[in-house]
């Protein structure tokens, strides 16, 4: 899971490891923001270990600085090749699921998808700065422009951004009963109890990059999105669907359940005012492999 370390195999190795590895967890985080895999982000954690391994440490003055640049820098640069391979994509794209994370930040699942929209460096410049708290300075040299650049960086993704930060904090419980109220209703076919939970704009999506069945684009409006759910209703009526566990799943209310198939899946739900405007399913399996 996010955040394992590695031994090294001889003193050098030992040595590295011992410095690096309290800060592996910060370092899945950034990266994980930054790319929105969790499998990619420990890969370019991993990476950025080896090239600890290789690097005069003894110069190092700030170690944490200094992987956290090395580690912004590998995910920039696997932004660019990611960013052809999410064009070909099938149906809608989410970020892998995040399941029972205590939250250090407010990077919810709908503001990771605000930041796709982003170019990789407002994505960095606002990431490292508003959510990491890195000074202006420190992201400029990470990000390899002056530092006035680097503040019209994160001013224009602040402003594209803006609506997706969450505008206040939903009390835990309070989601967790929403989320199994809404797995009861969905489940049962309960189309009262369950449109009694959304809002008029909620929209659905659902990712199952072409290895599950889902829809191909997303599934707006209250109307929509409640016939969607009556179809569901009667195909779980006859395959079934089990609840695993309730939980956070990127800082929103949601559950993990296991489908007909046998295959898990997830939802998260975007609360405003009591009412639910968002539902973001995981199907694709690929991105559930890290999921229990």
């Amino acid at each position: 899971m996010m955040g394992e370390g590695i031994s090294g195999e001889n003193f050098g190795g030992q040595d590295a490891a011992a410095s690096f590895d309290p800060l592996r967890p910060l370092l899945v985080r950034v990266a994980y923001r930054m790319l929105g895999s969790v499998a990619d982000a420990e890969d370019v954690v991993q990476d950025a270990f080896l090239r600890w391994l290789g690097t005069d440490r003894d110069a190092v003055r700030e170690p944490a600085a200094f992987l956290r640049r090395t580690v912004t820098r590998l995910c920039l640069d696997q932004l660019k090749s990611a960013r052809a391979t999410r064009e070909t994509y099938i149906g809608p794209w989410l970020p892998d699921p995040l399941v029972e994370e205590e939250e250090e930040d407010d990077v919810t699942l709908p503001l990771m998808l605000a930041l796709e929209r982003l170019s990789p460096l407002e994505r960095a410049a606002f990431l490292l700065h508003d959510v990491f708290g890195v000074e202006y300075d420190e992201v400029a040299k990470t990000i390899d422009r002056d530092p006035a650049a680097t503040r019209q960086l994160a001013a224009r993704a602040r402003t594209h951004v803006r609506d997706a930060r969450p505008r206040y904090r939903l009390e835990k419980e309070r989601g967790l009963e929403i989320a199994n109220a809404f797995f009861a209703a969905s489940r049962s076919g309960d189309m009262g109890a369950l449109g009694a939970m959304l809002a008029a704009d909620v929209g659905m999506w659902s990712d199952g990059g072409g290895k599950r069945p889902a829809a191909m684009v997303p599934v707006l409006g209250f109307n929509t999105v409640m016939t969607l759910h009556r179809s569901l209703a009667v195909l779980f009526g006859k395959h079934g669907s089990t609840l695993v566990h309730t939980g956070t799943i990127n800082g929103l209310p949601g559950f993990v359940t296991r489908e007909a198939d046998g295959e898990l899946q997830t939802t998260a739900l975007e609360i405003e005012d009591g009412k639910i405007v968002g539902i973001y399913v995981m199907r694709n399996p690929d991105k559930l492999k890290h999921v229990h």
